[in-house]
């Protein structure tokens, strides 16, 4: 994953969420809302948009996050996931995908080239976290953390032999793991899918382009087309429903459809497009970005010219008037991987009319 950087991208709404500590969680409509603290996953997230970006004070921002997340580190590796104001760090919603998340942005942070000390404070990070990546088990953190070892491979040489070693191990779980569960109609790692899922494809599309293994690439891409064939079937994207998620044997619930999955796809076809260089994949990013400006089941954008934000989600109703943290990284991330299977192109989004908007209670 080389860093590239992009112009002309609506960064108001993340710097309307982001202060001196990091960036907030949650938003009650667009105004943030500080009761619900902040979290290694969206300062993670926050991390990677600034140090892809073009915009004003980039190194400012990024160098926020980066400290945020420093703060947030335990001495042993691994980070404390959530921040709330009065009560200071919680471990109340720790996760192994929060380590992985972090240990990603750590790999891309100590390469750049914008500030000296967010350098010094990645590589630091990234530096105790390792043993900890090491023993990651759920596929999901698990293939963050092998997409920041295959970054290092590539960016890192004084961590080239560590980092390989890792991911080794790593790619070598998650594709027996893909074959061990694969059977004809089932072209999957686990017997569900839940969110974030094309982070597996991604993570040994990824792996593929720094140890060039036949079996490592089936893998990413017979699950990448699972994928799909299972979540286009309409002419349009649904993403996996987080109201019970899709197992095996079942059918795939609607909803609530959220952001971060729509992101997930794009990435893992950006990685796909540039190692193999198969139109498929760039075509099947182009119809999973157009989830966001309205080529979804509601026929909506989620994109809010107004604010700069974007939507927390596709609720049976309509639209989620929600505009947290997490679906604007979601959407920058993936208007930045657009930016480059197209070659710099601009890329403008539709609007959110006031109209379409359906009030809901603030959600997590």
């Amino acid at each position: 994953m080389m860093l590239k950087r992009h112009k002309n991208l609506d960064y108001r709404h993340l710097q309307r969420m982001s202060d001196e500590r990091g960036v907030l969680q949650f938003a009650c409509g667009s105004i943030p809302d500080p009761s619900s603290g902040y979290t290694v996953d969206d300062n993670a997230r926050a991390l990677i948009v600034a140090l892809q970006s073009e915009w004003e004070n980039r190194a400012e921002y990024a160098l926020r996050y980066a400290r945020f997340l420093f703060r947030a580190q335990r001495s042993e590796g691994d980070w404390c996931n959530w921040w709330l104001p009065g009560q200071g760090f919680v471990n109340d919603i720790d996760s192994d995908d929060s380590l992985g998340r972090a240990f990603l942005a750590c790999s891309l942070g100590m390469s750049a080239d914008i500030d000296e000390e967010l350098q010094r404070l990645c590589r630091r990070m990234m530096v105790k976290a390792l043993p900890q990546v090491k023993r990651l088990r759920y596929p999901r953190s698990v293939a963050y953390a092998l997409i920041g070892c295959s970054n290092l491979v590539q960016s890192s040489p004084e961590y080239s032999r560590k980092s390989f070693e890792t991911a080794r191990r790593m790619g070598q779980n998650l594709t027996n793991l893909f074959f061990r569960n694969r059977v004809a109609h089932w072209r999957w790692f686990e017997d569900r899918l839940t969110y974030c899922n094309a982070i597996l494809p991604h993570s040994l599309f990824a792996y593929y382009s720094v140890k060039s293994d036949k079996k490592i690439l089936n893998a990413a891409q017979d699950s990448l087309r699972f994928l799909g064939d299972r979540l286009f079937d309409k002419g349009y994207l649904n993403v996996v429903g987080n109201r019970g998620w899709w197992v095996r044997g079942g059918k795939i619930p609607f909803f609530d459809q959220q952001p971060i999955d729509a992101c997930s796809l794009v990435l893992a076809c950006r990685q796909a497009y540039e190692v193999t260089g198969r139109n498929e994949y760039r075509e099947m990013g182009e119809m999973a970005y157009s989830w966001y400006s309205g080529k979804n089941i509601h026929e909506i954008p989620l994109y809010n010219q107004e604010s700069g934000g974007c939507h927390d989600g596709l609720t049976p109703d309509g639209l989620n008037a929600n505009q947290g943290t997490e679906a604007i990284l979601s959407l920058l991330l993936a208007t930045q991987a657009m930016a480059d299977t197209r070659e710099g192109e601009d890329i403008i989004l539709k609007t959110v009319e006031p109209e379409e908007i359906i009030p809901l209670e603030h959600q997590a």
